[in-house]
């Protein structure tokens, strides 16, 4: 299990998993992980909720007895009310995806937003993360203002079919530390890998003594962010 705080790059793509400080500092006022010594980890799941996938989600937490956050997309929690009420009713918290899993880069501020508004009516919540980590300059400056943006410091590429399952579990036990927030994705063509590096993180990570905790704007408040965003390398880094 990787415990550096400084863990070092085995490859290309974990820049992309594990984005470097200088990186995150160009997206300004985003939060990426929690500053904290203490043992605790943020579990995050994007793109729910689905049937099965999210109840089996919730199941394994709740053996281990942790918490997580959920970015849930709108018209998903509209076809699946209950599966949402669950999530809540079980000390989870969840996060706005957009309605209908929209990429920033490929659409309008306009409606971008309007899209993020629509998901609000199903999603009561200040906390936000955009479909595939990308947004606008132009969305993130309009975004803040309702809305603490939460991006990651551990990315598993749970979805990426070219990797096995256990290079999943790698991705995340190499890189994370204290205080890291780490995605995961609850949708089908995640699951396989999801479901055993889920499993097999919170068994490592509890047998070394951390605990599973839900982001919240507390906490977030505490996280020091650059104010402001550079624009041009920024949208295109993810």
């Amino acid at each position: 299990m990787e415990t550096l705080l400084r863990p070092k790059y085995r490859k290309f793509s974990d820049l992309l998993i594990h984005p470097p400080q200088v990186v995150k500092n160009l997206f300004g006022s985003i939060t990426w992980k929690v500053n904290t010594d203490k043992k605790i980890i943020y579990l995050t799941f994007d793109d729910g909720p689905i049937p099965i996938i999210t109840e089996r989600i919730l199941d394994i937490l709740n053996i281990f007895n942790a918490k997580a956050t959920f970015f849930c997309v709108g018209e998903n929690v509209k076809k699946y009310p209950s599966i949402y009420k669950e999530i809540l009713s079980e000390g989870h918290v969840t996060g706005n995806h957009t309605y209908s899993h929209l990429q920033g880069l490929k659409t309008s501020t306009k409606d971008y937003l309007y899209n993020i508004k629509k998901a609000a009516e199903y999603i009561e919540s200040d906390l936000f993360r955009p479909p595939h980590g990308r947004m606008r300059n132009s969305q993130q400056n309009e975004i803040i203002k309702n809305y603490n943006i939460v991006l990651w410091d551990v990315l598993s590429l749970d979805y990426n079919k070219n990797i096995s399952e256990q290079n999943c579990l790698e991705n995340v036990k190499h890189f994370t530390r204290p205080g890291s927030v780490i995605v995961f994705h609850d949708n089908i063509k995640a699951k396989n890998n999801m479901f055993y590096a889920l499993t097999q993180t919170l068994l490592l990570y509890s047998e070394a003594g951390y605990k599973f905790e839900t982001l919240n704007s507390e906490i977030i408040k505490k996280v020091v962010k650059p104010e402001k965003r550079v624009p041009v390398f920024s949208s295109f880094f993810f």
